[in-house]
């Protein structure tokens, strides 16, 4: 069988898994399925790139989703690559015949009511070291919209507080200037004050953990996970979110997209047309 060859193929000369043989294999077994339900006269050989494109159609109708459509059109395109290579078949239907295009999720965010309950309500945090330092956390995500990355990678000499402005190395290494206002400066602050009560410090890190080092990508994520649970039910609850919830807020405050693309270091203003 042609399509037992080129699973054997994947095994041993590809050396892939077996569960991506069993997948290529699946996705075989339902293209040819559909086609000799089509037309029993059918085979490799004969069937075209209309063949493959009713196909997935008849996928997508079922309510497949489009990444479930493009993962089976990969097996098949792999498939005829394999067989036109071997002479096993004398054409590629495969090579013309584009995926259905993946949908982009839309970015997840808070509304300003539940960040502003979250930050200005006094129950919401207690005068403990630890509680202050999660409140600043979660304020310079979402009044700079930095990265998790770019949090972590702060030091005490980028944050200017003459001029308000954090220098920030982001992807690529690639540095910016983010402002901040009044209220993330009295924080900020607060908090330096605060740390330097701490026994340790061993880091020049701007959030320093309980044992003076740089936090981890884990621990920034737990704290943001903890505070936001307050306010939000919402299953995805990350620094991420917090970045979205920032560029969402400057838009509908009134901010141009090409001065909140630079806010946030995208490289191009598409990436940031996404909140509109």
């Amino acid at each position: 069988m042609i399509t037992e060859d080129f699973l054997n193929y994947l095994r041993y000369e590809r050396n892939r898994s077996e569960l991506t043989v069993r997948r290529y294999n699946q996705s075989l077994r339902g293209f040819e399925l559909y086609f000799k339900n089509r037309d029993s006269q059918l085979s490799w050989e004969s069937v075209d790139s209309d063949v493959i494109r009713d196909w997935m159609e008849s996928m997508m109708d079922k309510g497949d989703m489009a990444s479930t459509v493009n993962n089976c059109l990969s097996a098949v395109r792999s498939f005829f690559r394999f067989a036109l290579a071997r002479n096993l078949v004398s054409r590629d239907p495969a090579y013309s015949v584009k995926g259905p295009k993946m949908s982009k999720p839309l970015p997840q965010f808070l509304r300003e009511e539940e960040m502003n309950r979250l930050i200005d309500q006094p129950q919401m945090w207690s005068d403990s070291y630890e509680d202050l330092r999660a409140r600043t956390i979660i304020m310079l995500f979402y009044e700079t919209g930095i990265r998790l990355a770019e949090l972590i990678g702060l030091d005490d000499e980028h944050v200017d507080f003459v001029n308000k402005q954090l220098k920030v190395t982001g992807k690529r290494n690639k540095q910016r200037i983010v402002p901040f206002g009044a209220e993330l400066e009295e924080v900020l602050l607060a908090y330096i004050r605060q740390r330097g009560e701490q026994p340790l410090r061993l880091s020049s890190a701007l959030i320093l953990s309980d044992k003076g080092l740089r936090l981890t990508r884990s621990q920034v994520e737990c704290i943001v996970k903890r505070c936001l649970s307050r306010v939000t039910t919402m299953k995805k609850r990350s620094p991420h979110v917090l970045r979205h919830t920032f560029a969402t807020a400057m838009l509908n405050n009134g901010a141009d997209l090409e001065g909140v693309r630079k806010l946030l270091g995208h490289e191009s203003v598409a990436t940031t047309e996404i909140y509109t």
